[in-house]
C-alpha cells in the first residue's frame, strides 16, 4: 500500500477546496462575504425545519449558513431594506447552485415575483424557493378563489343501468 499523497500545491483539503471554489468575496452594504459556491447541506435541512418561523434568529442562523456569522446584524445596521436581502437572497442561492447571476438580475427576479424559480440546469428544490421568500403561486390569474360551480354543470350524464 502506497503512502497517501497530498494533492499537489495543497497544504490540506480546506486550502484545495478555497482554491477549487473560486473563494471569491463581494463586499454588500458595506459587509465583506464570501460568495456561495455551494449549498451548505445544513442549510437546506434548517430552512425546512425553520419554514414556518417568523424570528429574526432564524433567518440570520440561514444566513449565517450561507454568507457566514453576523452577517444579518451587519446588513441591517448597514440599512439593509427587505427587498435588499431578497435580492441578495436570491443572487446568493443563485451563486450556491452554480449560476453565476449578477445583482440585476437578481432583483430584477425580485421585483418580478421571480424569486425561487429555477436558477440552475435542475432549478431549486422546495427547501430553496422557501429561503428565497417567494410568494406562493396562485393558479387563478386574479389570485382568488374560484367561483362555486353548481351541481348541474358538473353532475354525470352517464345514467345507471337497472338490473
Amino acid at each position: 500500500m502506497s503512502p497517501a499523497r497530498k494533492p499537489a500545491g495543497h497544504e490540506s483539503w480546506d486550502a484545495f477546496w478555497a482554491e477549487a471554489s473560486g473563494g471569491r468575496t463581494e463586499v454588500i452594504r458595506g459587509v465583506e462575504v464570501r460568495v456561495p459556491t455551494d449549498v451548505p447541506m445544513a442549510l437546506e435541512q434548517r430552512v425546512e425545519e425553520l419554514h414556518d418561523s417568523d424570528r429574526r434568529e432564524d433567518l440570520a442562523e440561514l444566513l449565517a449558513l450561507l454568507f457566514g456569522q453576523d452577517v444579518l446584524d451587519q446588513w441591517v445596521d448597514a440599512g439593509m431594506g427587505l427587498v435588499e436581502l431578497q435580492t441578495v437572497l436570491t443572487w446568493g442561492m443563485a451563486q450556491a447552485g452554480g449560476r453565476d447571476l449578477s445583482f440585476a438580475e437578481a432583483l430584477d427576479m425580485v421585483r418580478a415575483g421571480e424569486a425561487g424559480k429555477p436558477l440552475g440546469p435542475q432549478g431549486p428544490n422546495r427547501a430553496t424557493r422557501r429561503a428565497t421568500g417567494a410568494p406562493a403561486k396562485r393558479s387563478a390569474a386574479g389570485g382568488g378563489r374560484s367561483k362555486r360551480t353548481t351541481g348541474a354543470s358538473t353532475a354525470t350524464s352517464r345514467r345507471t343501468s337497472r338490473a
